[in-house]
């Protein structure tokens, strides 16, 4: 505890010791006075007397206890009016941290998607001075969410992927087996199709010509979604789920080699989520291991780390981890506030006058 105007109390004792030895002196001189002047007979016997005894005895104590009371008083109201205060430097962080959720929106991986995006729910809401994007890529890629840290538009648009997911499961469920929707399906099957669309117009934009599943240009236009690369000092992270199943009939402008080198020059960490081996799609036409070993030597490039989802490991331990791996910029921030601390002699004040006023009473009847 300190004192803000110590000097309150230093003169304040001061004046109050004056005053005190004003007082004894006027006392010596009443004293004086009174000696000198007509004196009772046989007092002495009184004195002696139990009764003179007991009130004697009684009247310096309630003297002493009305004095103390007094000073006590003074002395606790010089300490609050020197205000006792405590400092406290609090340190608060400015989180720095970028992060762009990179989404391979191919219908085959449908299922790791929902869950991904229905998880990333509970974790946005516990975000605080975070910004947070997402990119949805199949052909060619969409900025479905600009980096923002306005959460609440975040979980709408994560709603609507769910919902996006959710049609896409429905689609492969009903009409993934078919080459010909037969007639009585049709109606059902066009307003499917109609939802779908809202969604694949972006994604799959000139897909006849350029194929499907462009990993390395959704990874490199996450990556220049980010501002400011070669000058910002956020920490930039990229979470890409993606089976790797690259379906280009020309040539990239980023093979996903290209795009996980430009990521590691310009300090972009990217984490990879791959579906296990009973998850993946056209294992006939697309080898397990090739596809998974590409991914993850790009991802592990960038000093970031790969995963595969499995049974034993979830989307939510997944996220967890890279959420704990991840060292967040912060810029400490030192503010220092003044915490008045009254209590103890406001107590003590309280407590003084009440002798005070207590003995005072007794000593007036």
């Amino acid at each position: 505890m300190e004192l803000m105007y110590e000097k309150v109390v230093v003169f304040g004792l001061i004046a109050v010791a004056a005053f005190v030895a004003g007082l004894f002196y006027i006392k010596r001189k009443t004293s004086i006075i009174y000696a000198t002047g007509i004196k009772a007979a046989n007092t002495k016997r009184l004195r002696q007397s139990k009764i003179y005894k007991s009130l004697e005895q009684k009247y310096l104590v309630l003297r002493c206890i009305l004095i103390a009371g007094i000073i006590g008083s003074i002395v606790s109201s010089l300490f609050l009016i020197a205000r006792p205060y405590k400092k406290d430097d609090i340190y608060s962080g400015v989180k720095k941290r970028d992060i762009i959720l990179c989404l391979d929106v191919s219908y085959s991986l449908y299922d790791l998607n929902y869950e991904i995006t229905d998880y990333l729910k509970e974790v946005v809401k516990g975000l605080e001075g975070d910004r947070i994007g997402i990119n949805i890529f199949n052909t060619s890629t969409v900025t479905y969410v600009p980096l923002t840290d306005d959460y609440e538009y975040v979980l709408q648009k994560l709603d609507e992927l769910s919902e996006y997911f959710a049609l896409q499961k429905e689609y492969q469920d009903k009409y993934g087996e078919y080459v010909y929707i037969p007639d009585e399906l049709l109606d059902e099957y066009n307003e499917l199709a109609f939802k779908l669309d809202y969604y694949d117009a972006g994604t799959l934009y000139n897909n006849q010509v350029k194929g499907s599943s462009l990993v390395g240009e959704g990874l490199g236009t996450a990556l220049y979604s980010f501002p400011y690369l070669g000058e910002s000092d956020r920490t930039r992270v990229i979470i890409m789920c993606t089976d790797n199943e690259l379906n280009a009939r020309k040539k990239q402008i980023m093979d996903i080699e290209d795009a996980a080198k430009a990521c590691a020059q310009n300090k972009v960490t990217v984490f990879g989520i791959f579906p296990s081996k009973e998850a993946f799609y056209a294992p006939d036409e697309y080898d397990y291991n090739s596809c998974k070993e590409e991914f993850k030597t790009a991802v592990e490039s960038t000093g970031g780390k790969f995963y595969v989802r499995t049974q034993d490991q979830a989307v939510s331990e997944i996220v967890k981890d890279i959420q704990k791996q991840e060292a967040m910029l912060v810029k400490v921030v030192m503010s220092r506030q003044y915490v008045d601390l009254p209590y103890i002699p406001f107590i003590i004040l309280i407590i003084c006058l009440a002798l005070g006023l207590s003995a005072g009473l007794v000593l007036q009847r």
